[in-house]
């Protein structure tokens, strides 16, 4: 797929922390737009993509001189209280354009110099363990979210073809937990998997988050609903997984293998 990229010069990147991500006080974007364009996601519900002509997933802007304007702005936040960063929001700080362009990686090279009181890293792509050396001087102020939706390959390639596979995101996992970095796997949103599951996840992490359309999205499905994902599932003959009791189903299986205190759900599992 041909991808559109152009260069942004932002005035601002710290945006506030409101909705699913009240616990934080700021969200970052390195990126606006996401070449993952995983049919699912709700941002194409949102203005940043609404607002655009092309298609969610075709096109990424690249915010040039981010490194310097985020000193800036971190050092001004520090100054008024608690600062806690959600990076990111609405694209992933680790798609492909990332190999080439590190903004992600300057963005964190700054927050090494100057950490904030906590970052949480969410991503889907292996290239977060590129990143290894700059996250384990965070130490504990930093989390690694690694979303793995299922362990189903098949249904990885219907619903988010673009998206790295599942078994190189298993393997980031088992990279970041060997260098010591916090992290933790993220069933979001919750897809067909298989009951072996949680088998896969349990030498990998110690945590696990589960969302869904229904409680994630902010709309209570809504948004979810008005992308006819619906659609999808019943083409997949896996209709009994797009309702508001499926997430139960895993969990339960979770439960098998890992603690209460060990499994979150939704918001919380977010949460700093």
């Amino acid at each position: 797929m041909n991808m559109e990229t152009r260069e942004k010069y932002p005035k601002t990147l710290l945006n506030k922390g409101t909705g699913f991500l009240t616990d934080y006080s700021h969200s970052l974007n390195p990126y606006t737009g996401c070449s993952f364009g995983c049919s699912y996601c709700y941002v194409r519900q949102m203005p940043v993509s609404l607002f655009r002509q092309d298609e969610w997933g075709t096109w990424v802007d690249i915010k040039k001189e981010a490194a310097s304007l985020l000193r800036k702005e971190l050092s001004r936040a520090k100054a008024k209280g608690k600062v806690t960063i959600f990076m990111s929001s609405s694209t992933d700080p680790y798609q492909p354009i990332e190999y080439k362009e590190q903004v992600t990686r300057s963005l964190l090279e700054v927050m090494v110099q100057e950490p904030p009181d906590f970052l949480f890293v969410q991503t889907r792509s292996p290239l977060v363990t590129r990143d290894s050396d700059l996250l384990l001087r965070l130490g504990e102020r930093v989390r690694v979210s690694m979303t793995v939706e299922t362990d189903r390959e098949d249904i990885r390639k219907a619903f988010s073809p673009q998206a790295p596979p599942i078994q190189a995101r298993l393997k980031a996992l088992a990279q970041l937990k060997a260098a010591g970095v916090p992290t933790q796997a993220t069933i979001a949103p919750l897809l067909p998997s298989s009951e072996a599951f949680p088998e896969f996840l349990a030498p990998l992490v110690n945590r696990v988050c589960v969302d869904d359309y229904f409680m994630g999205d902010g709309s209570g499905g809504k948004r979810t609903r008005s992308l006819g994902i619906y659609k999808l599932y019943e083409e997949l003959g896996l209709e009994e997984w797009y309702q508001p009791a499926a997430y139960e189903i895993v969990y339960e299986r979770l439960r098998q293998v890992f603690s209460d205190d060990q499994l979150y759900l939704s918001q919380k599992g977010f949460a700093p």
